[in-house]
């Protein structure tokens, strides 16, 4: 069984540019992987009261024949092998590379360490903007709204 699958990729430290693009090509080097489609890339002002600078932010939509723990985990370890250690990092902080699972198929998932559709991707134009970019019309489980309505209400709230 092949699950669609969308994953949001932010970089700030570092050559974001390249990290960006080589995470891409490890998730697609990924057995179980297909990637169908990449959004642009944007660059948005930091989340949070941390100093920081800017992130480049994109969002893929790939194809899965893995469940979401397991794509999930090789999402973790792609992280890791880009300098990421999550373990030693404040929340909101800077990072050379993440990595989310933001929706996985119609699944909603509410595990330790894995929530699908992400909890907070209805909050983030980062998210919504890219995805709405390369699917503006998929509904989304647990919202029942596509990418487009969540962007539209969110530009609406501010």
């Amino acid at each position: 069984m092949t699950h669609d699958a969308y994953i949001a990729i932010g970089s700030n430290l570092g050559d974001r540019q390249a990290t960006i693009t080589n995470a891409i090509g490890d998730i697609q080097a990924l057995e179980t992987v297909t990637l169908v489609e990449q959004s642009s890339i944007i660059e948005t002002p930091p989340v949070g009261d941390i100093q920081q600078g800017p992130y480049l932010n994109s969002v893929i939509h790939v194809q899965t024949t893995t469940n979401a723990r397991d794509l999930l985990e090789s999402l973790l370890n792609i992280e890791t092998t880009h300098g990421r250690n999550r373990s030693q990092e404040q929340r909101w902080g800077p990072r050379t590379l993440d990595l989310d699972l933001i929706v996985f198929g119609d699944q909603v998932i509410d595990q330790p360490g894995l929530q699908v559709p992400h909890p907070r991707m209805h909050q983030r134009s980062f998210v919504l903007i890219p995805l709405a970019e390369i699917a503006p019309d998929i509904l989304l489980p647990v919202h029942n709204e596509t990418p487009r309505q969540l962007l539209k209400a969110l530009d609406g709230a501010g």
